[in-house]
């Protein structure tokens, strides 16, 4: 594309000269505009992705569509690396299996239910005698639960004993326990916060919660979760940890790192900004420490600390503050990334296992990916 400047050179009389003005700046906008648009073709997009997908994986072209609708409903380019960013997700998730079974699932939902019953006061002989009632299918929920293989087994389960049962009410509050859905593990919370919901191109023919179960819908918003954001990250490493932290969350604990070296206070770079109970946390803490040499109040601090969730917490003066302060100090680093230090917990983990451990495993399957 020729510099705008080279058009300008020529001096011809004063209305050919603003046409020619005119006509320069179309064709640099056009320019622009042509290496913005999509550069890669839905045939070669459908070859990438098949170059992608690990061997073994059954109903190739069936994956292939999805992941492609996926990346042009949103209008995100499916090129090499974000394809083998998202197969790299779904290789490690679910290992390329619609509705992934889960070992041992019977003994971790019996586990799950007795802990609500004793968190909720109920008697664990009356909870025991109410799964032990006949569900919807015309099965105990009790035998049900037995037989449960795969989150979407147990979660049917969850919804008929909430909705027939009075008990599950008070065990459950009317709030189904599984969370995270579907061969990308996409936590039904997301939905609330992503604008992807308004652009999903498929009927839905129950819930979008319930949506997140189906191939289509799973690897729509995984995608979404995965990529579908700006963060200052220069390896797609930060993105894994993300993925498995909360979209931010390598970019917050970044910021964490730089206000323990602005302030000398140690804070973990957790990536949460804010503790869940509204009280002030020891990040907030911390940076209120450096107000004299931020100049700013507590007000200012707490503001700018809830946009931790967004991209607008770059353009903040405390982000960009604290950064500086970091940088004055000899011999610290103070990156724009880092991966939270967390330990992963929940029923399903029997390890002891990290977002720094699910990063490098999901960034292993990526560099093999990229080498297919």
């Amino acid at each position: 594309m020729r510099p705008l400047n080279s058009f300008l050179k020529a001096r011809p009389p004063p209305r050919q000269a603003a046409l020619a003005a005119i006509l320069a700046l179309a064709a640099f906008l056009v320019g622009c505009a042509s290496e913005r648009s999509p550069r890669i073709s839905p045939t070669d997009a459908h070859a990438l992705i098949g170059r992608a997908l690990p061997n073994g994986v059954a109903d190739r072209s069936g994956w292939a569509e999805d992941i492609y609708t996926g990346f042009t409903a949103q209008g995100l380019e499916p090129t090499h690396e974000n394809i083998c960013a998202v197969t790299a997700v779904i290789e490690q998730e679910s290992g390329f299996h619609a509705n992934p079974v889960v070992p041992g699932l019977p003994a971790i939902t019996w586990k799950e239910i007795r802990a609500r019953a004793e968190h909720s006061g109920v008697p664990w002989m009356l909870v025991h005698g109410a799964l032990g009632l006949s569900s919807p299918t015309g099965t105990s929920y009790s035998d049900r639960i037995d037989h449960a293989k795969t989150e979407k087994d147990l979660s049917d389960i969850y919804e008929d004993f909430i909705s027939a049962v009075p008990m599950g009410h008070t065990l459950f509050a009317d709030h189904n326990p599984i969370r995270t859905r579907g061969p990308m593990q996409v936590n039904v919370a997301f939905l609330k916060q992503t604008p992807a919901v308004r652009t999903y191109p498929y009927p839905v023919t129950s819930t979008m919660a319930d949506e997140l179960f189906s191939r289509r819908g799973s690897v729509y918003f995984g995608i979404a979760h995965l990529l579908g954001y700006q963060a200052p990250y220069p390896r797609y490493l930060f993105r894994f940890a993300d993925y498995n932290a909360g979209q931010y969350a390598s970019r917050n604990a970044a910021f964490q790192n730089a206000v323990s070296a602005a302030s000398g206070i140690p804070v973990i770079p957790d990536g949460a900004l804010l503790p869940s109970n509204g009280e002030v946390g020891s990040t907030e803490s911390a940076v209120r420490a450096l107000e004299g040499r931020l100049e700013v109040g507590d007000d200012e601090i707490h503001s700018a600390l809830e946009k931790g969730k967004s991209p607008g917490f770059e353009d903040t003066a405390i982000y960009k503050g604290v950064f500086k302060l970091a940088g004055q100090r000899p011999g610290h680093s103070v990156p724009l990334a880092l991966v939270p230090r967390i330990k992963l917990q929940g029923p399903k983990i029997s390890r002891n296992l990290t977002t720094d451990w699910y990063a490098h495993r999901v960034d292993g399957r990526f560099q093999q990916c990229l080498q297919r």
